[in-house]
């Protein structure tokens, strides 16, 4: 399975977000970016890539551990970002360094139970949007500037909610020639954090 961990806003925080995302996509040069899809609206906290499914039952063994260390805390979607152009991303505000340590306790489970997770770059909180339409490392000619975007999502603020949930989240291939279909995710498990 194709697996990552992660925190899932609640279902307010996601409607306030997409009333935002609907104006991002009403401006010029919206169409050349490839939108994520709002149910699948998340936090990664450790992509994990392929795992076994023998390493599943300790992986989820761990990761309830970790989440049992970790409080709940407070976080609210927040403005904005860009990872060098290619993806435009919803920030997060609150008690983001609570958020940083249950990024790092679920990359210690995922490596406890044998799983390494992928640490290519700091752990950055951000909600994905959208991605530009060409390779990863260059940009291309027609690539959308993200500049509009940006500005557009520096005031936005969300209703703070109370992260009490850890998830494990599988992460299913697109269906390709469906505009707009990304991957799929399916929750596998979760745990309530603090328990």
């Amino acid at each position: 399975m194709r697996l990552f961990v992660a925190v899932i806003p609640p279902p307010l925080a996601i409607t306030e977000l997409a009333h935002t995302v609907d104006q991002l996509e009403k401006l010029p040069g919206a169409e050349a970016l490839r939108w994520t899809a709002r149910p699948g609206w998340h936090f990664t906290l450790a992509f994990l890539g392929e795992v076994e499914d023998e390493r599943i039952p300790s992986l989820q063994r761990a990761l309830a551990y970790g989440a049992a260390g970790a409080a709940p805390f407070p976080l609210a979607l927040h403005g904005g970002g860009h990872f060098a152009g290619r993806a435009l991303w919803a920030g997060a505000d609150g008690d983001t360094a609570a958020l940083r340590r249950l990024a790092k306790a679920s990359g210690d489970a995922a490596r406890e139970a044998g799983v390494e997770p992928d640490t290519g770059l700091p752990f950055r909180p951000h909600l994905t949007l959208a991605r530009t339409r060409g390779r990863r490392e260059e940009a291309r000619a027609g690539d959308a500037d993200l500049g509009p975007y940006l500005a557009a999502l520096a005031p936005f603020a969300g209703t703070p909610w109370t992260v009490s949930e850890l998830a494990l989240v599988r992460s299913n291939p697109p269906t390709h020639g469906v505009r707009g279909c990304g991957p799929r995710y399916e929750t596998v498990a979760d745990w309530h954090l603090g328990r």
